[in-house]
């Protein structure tokens, strides 16, 4: 689907405490706007007791600071951010379901897997798993390729995990702040 030029990919990490109903509330936010949710993908965070929300959604910038200052006026959400791509590290993990009696027939799905650096996981007499990591438009063009060459039974990509380029985690910064200012009042 082509994109409005005004409008770009943005990556939202957003950290939060573990609570039952805040992935529907954070959807909500993003739906209200009438923005899409290109990716989403929920996991623990390497602070513990937060967890990492990574959404990616074209939006213009203004958009973005909406967003994420929408979403932080959740009470779980310990913080949100935009970031564009270059501001991170980006990967991406699919899995393809080729048929196996095609890939034997036709040479070049073979050589198309092993010119992306996929690997293949499972071979049967009648299906072949092959997973791939990497980029967002890696994974598309090696789909589209092998979808030419009629052998794909099915596929499927995970969303976009990521980790900024900055040289702290700013939840950490965040968190330490926050406990300094807790003991200073307790100090009172």
């Amino acid at each position: 689907m082509e994109q409005d030029t005004s409008t770009k990919l943005y990556t939202f990490l957003i950290y939060s405490e573990n609570v039952p109903g805040l992935l529907s509330q954070i959807t909500a936010v993003f739906t209200r706007r009438q923005v899409n949710i290109e990716s989403l993908n929920v996991c623990a965070s390497s602070t513990p007791g937060a967890h990492k929300y990574t959404v990616t959604a074209y939006c213009d910038e203004r958009m973005a600071r909406i967003l994420t200052s929408q979403v932080e006026k959740r009470i779980e959400v310990l913080q949100a951010h935009f970031y564009t791509d270059d501001e991170l590290f980006i990967n991406e993990t699919a899995l393809f379901k080729l048929s196996t009696p095609a890939m034997m027939k036709n040479r070049e799905v073979s050589s198309l897997v092993r010119s992306y650096d996929a690997r293949i996981i499972e071979v049967n007499s009648t299906y072949s798993v092959v997973e791939i990591t990497g980029f967002t438009d890696e994974i598309i063009a090696l789909f589209d390729k092998l979808q030419k060459l009629d052998c794909v039974l099915q596929f499927v990509r995970s969303g976009r995990i990521c980790i900024t380029k900055s040289r702290v985690e700013h939840l950490d910064e965040y968190l330490a702040v926050r406990e300094a200012k807790r003991a200073r009042e307790e100090k009172k």
